[in-house]
């Protein structure tokens, strides 16, 4: 009877998805653990107590890297999530005209090819590329600037790709939550003589408190991890420049003498942060609701 029950509540189908995924990704997840203690060759790695994280604080590659990260975190989160609410709340608007047209060209981003819109970027933002010239043209500029080669410039090049690529993805979850509001509290805003901002703040907002909230979370761990963008634009230079803490484990990895015990302990810094932030935004996100 017993057995009967676990099945009809369909929490006997539950059993083999724990499994896999406790096999695939926390003994996985221990393993690195362990490994982050560990130094030396990886055919014969050693205990290294906390080593690694020690040396962490006199390693200015890391210091650069971390920074990089989380200037990116700061800056170009916020402008992606504000930019996506700003034209999902455009494309919206039920008198607007090709808005299938709209909304498959500012989501078709997400979905190019890495290599493809790397190659993309690198060319536009080219010395002698179409950006440059648009505003040398323009009369902005006097001389092109070096958006791979000056390290600020390379950072703003990052910023700027990574919002041109995911701003379409976050796009797609606000307007859907926008869709899903009831037109009548628009309706009732709109006799009571609410303006379209006043209706914007008080109405679609507070509506999407948990899709915001959970757009931040995604794009919060998303960037935290960024590795391909900076990879294939600009390679972590000028100078390591635009290096993020995923590139500089790949480096530490397979790039440079392999140092899986270093980098392993670089990669649960990233981990530990990840908790933290996503545990801030939960707590914010529940208290404003």
């Amino acid at each position: 009877m017993k057995q009967k029950d676990l099945f009809r509540n369909g929490n006997a189908f539950l059993v083999l998805p724990v499994i896999m995924i406790s096999i695939m990704v926390f003994v996985p997840m221990g393993l690195a653990l362990i490994t982050s203690f560990q130094s030396g060759p990886p055919v014969n790695m050693t205990f290294n107590g906390l080593g690694n994280y020690q040396r962490m604080l006199g390693d200015s590659t890391f210091r650069k890297a971390f920074f990089n990260t989380f200037l990116y975190l700061l800056v170009q989160v916020p402008v992606m999530l504000f930019l996506a609410l700003f034209i999902s709340n455009l494309l919206n608007d039920k008198k607007l005209k090709f808005k299938g047209l709209f909304r498959t060209a500012i989501f078709l981003p997400c979905i190019t090819s890495m290599v493809s819109y790397s190659l993309i970027m690198k060319s536009l933002f080219s010395q002698s590329g179409l950006v440059n010239n648009l505003l040398v043209g323009i009369g902005l500029i006097d001389n092109p600037i070096g958006w791979l080669t000056h390290p600020f410039w390379a950072k703003v090049l990052i910023i700027i790709s990574i919002t041109w690529r995911w701003t379409g993805y976050n796009m797609i979850f606000f307007l859907s939550g926008m869709q899903n509001i009831d037109p009548e509290i628009y309706e009732a805003a709109d006799i009571d003589g609410a303006s379209r901002w006043q209706q914007f703040i008080k109405i679609t907002i507070p509506n999407l408190k948990p899709i915001i909230l959970f757009t931040s979370i995604t794009s919060t761990i998303g960037t935290l991890q960024l590795f391909d963008e900076v990879q294939n634009i600009t390679g972590g230079g000028p100078a390591n420049a635009t290096t993020t803490l995923s590139q500089y484990i790949y480096n530490l990895s397979y790039k440079f003498t392999p140092n899986f015990g270093y980098a392993a302990a670089v990669s649960f810094v990233i981990v530990v942060f990840i908790v933290l932030l996503s545990i801030i935004q939960t707590k914010v996100g529940s208290e404003k609701q």
